[in-house]
């Protein structure tokens, strides 16, 4: 037999899960130092920098 839920129960719990998940990414995202976020600055350039460099021309 399948087992019985209470859907509001669920879609309260369905809710915040997607709220903890959504937390969590944004503490990773804005909870760093400034030094990380110039690192992570210079990383992004150099990423473009070093694409932009193995472009062919047409």
């Amino acid at each position: 037999m399948a087992e019985i839920i209470n859907l509001r129960t669920a879609r309260k719990a369905k809710a915040r899960a997607g709220t903890a998940a959504t937390a969590a990414q944004n503490r990773a995202l804005h909870g760093r130092t400034p030094a990380q976020k110039a690192a992570d600055h210079a990383e992004a350039e150099r990423r473009e920098r070093t694409l932009d460099g193995a472009r062919r021309e047409e």
